[in-house]
């Protein structure tokens, strides 16, 4: 029998697409069908809908459909189909103004009824469409930086009672209750206050993702909840363990940042039915279009064509972690694999998961994957991938999570009133006396 766990691992599936195809009989089979999954992950008790994002088209065909719909929209028309699932947007920090930020995401907030939560990236493309030049990675952390100090602060400034509903129904304002942050910075300057009301939950719930050493600063010092991809067991459990070294450096307790992985799995009925997915999946690679893939795997500016797909990719190739100017924990995990001697043919297959955690196996071993994982202390937040896949859903729905049900890994109902409650957050300081101490500091 599991032993009982102070706290669970918390899920996340991606939230289903809007975009109308040009061949639905209907335009609105897309927002159908997302509204369909969003009521089917909230009826299995999952903790959050997870939204990724992409400022520009993929012409390669590298990134798959991310970037296809605009996050928070999406997820506002979702906030009124549930009713306690936590709705998660990807934001940059890089394209984005804090004040319009912290006036959308609040808007969510209040939408949801206390379920808003955003992701902070820096991009690592999109800077044609912005008229700008992309910026090195630790300067898109120092705009990273004061992007979320600026949000936290506005939504810190006002009142909790600065807004009143009336008898009538209607909200009256208060404004002497609302207050300006005066921020001056490298990068941003906000004046304020925030013209949205206090929301439900303080703030929202802040995701970052980012593996670059001023990366994981960002994320010790602000997230809540940090989005990694460690595809092997004693990297996770290293980034987990220099993660809450700098964020203890930074006066926080409580094991916070929580740690999110995303779980690429190929789940099948018995060993012989992964070893027939398994081998199907890798039939399907385009291995042409895979070293494209590879290359921006490492970076974007390697020729692989002509290699011999299973000798290993020669070391003069792979390319200095310091010289490239995006996604650089990618990078990384990609020289390491290739430096432990994986064929090209071997790195291709690892470049359709893009660095995440992936696993095939039957549902019972991959809950003992992941309960492994969250066993080290290295897994607090997991994003599960399937639903909406005709070849994965039932073995998903129907095996893997009663598995995780069954061992008491994951929560089998909400647990809180808001999405912070859910994830089992510590509570937020009281607003005006984190204001207060930040303005006097």
């Amino acid at each position: 029998m599991a032993q009982p766990r102070s706290r669970r691992l918390k899920t996340l599936f991606g939230a289903g697409n809007f975009v109308a195809a040009s061949n639905d009989a209907d335009p609105a089979a897309g927002a159908k069908r997302a509204v369909e999954l969003a009521r089917k992950a909230e009826a299995e008790k999952i903790t959050g809908l997870f939204t990724a994002d992409l400022l520009q088209l993929d012409p390669a065909g590298l990134a798959g459909t991310t970037g296809t719909q605009e996050p928070i929209i999406a997820l506002a028309a979702l906030s009124q189909v549930t009713s306690h699932i936590g709705l998660v947007a990807t934001v940059s920090t890089t394209f984005h103004h804090p004040f319009n930020l912290a006036r959308q995401i609040g808007t969510l907030d209040h939408a949801s009824g206390g379920r808003a939560a955003w992701n902070a990236v820096t991009s690592s493309v999109g800077e044609e469409n912005f008229g700008e030049t992309l910026l090195s990675p630790e300067e898109r952390y120092a705009r990273a930086t004061e992007f979320i100090e600026i949000v936290n602060a506005l939504y810190d400034a006002n009142h909790r009672d600065a807004a009143i509903r009336g008898a009538s129904g209607a909200i009256a304002v208060d404004p002497s209750k609302f207050h300006r942050i005066d921020y001056r910075g490298r990068y941003f300057s906000v004046e304020g206050p925030l013209n949205i009301p206090p929301l439900p939950q303080g703030r929202p719930v802040q995701f970052q993702a980012g593996q670059s050493e001023a990366g994981v600063t960002v994320g010790a010092r602000y997230a809540e909840v940090v989005y990694t991809s460690q595809p092997r067991l004693e990297d996770a459990v290293a980034f987990v363990t220099e993660l809450r070294r700098r964020a203890a450096s930074f006066g926080r307790g409580h094991n916070l940042p929580l740690v999110m992985n995303s779980f690429h799995a190929v789940i099948g009925e018995s060993d012989q039915d992964v070893a027939r997915r398994l081998k199907e999946k890798h039939e399907r690679i385009d291995y042409e279009q895979g070293r494209l893939k590879l290359a921006d795997m490492l970076g974007g500016h390697l020729d692989l064509s002509g290699l011999p797909l299973d000798q290993p990719l020669p070391d003069t190739l792979l390319p200095e972690v310091t010289s490239i100017n995006r996604r650089r924990g990618r990078v990384e995990i990609f020289r390491r694999y290739a430096r432990q001697g994986l064929t090209l043919r071997q790195l291709i297959i690892e470049a359709q998961e893009t660095g995440h955690w992936s696993v095939a196996g039957t549902p019972e071993q991959l809950a003992d994957a992941l309960e492994e994982r969250f066993n080290a202390g290295a897994l607090d937040v997991i994003s599960l991938h399937g639903l909406g896949n005709p070849d994965q859903e039932d073995l998903l729905l129907n095996g893997l999570l009663p598995e995780l049900r069954r061992r008491g890994l994951i929560d089998s109902d909400y647990v809180g009133g808001d999405f912070r409650a859910n994830l089992e957050l510590p509570a937020l300081p009281d607003d005006r006396t984190a204001y207060d101490r930040a303005k006097s500091a």
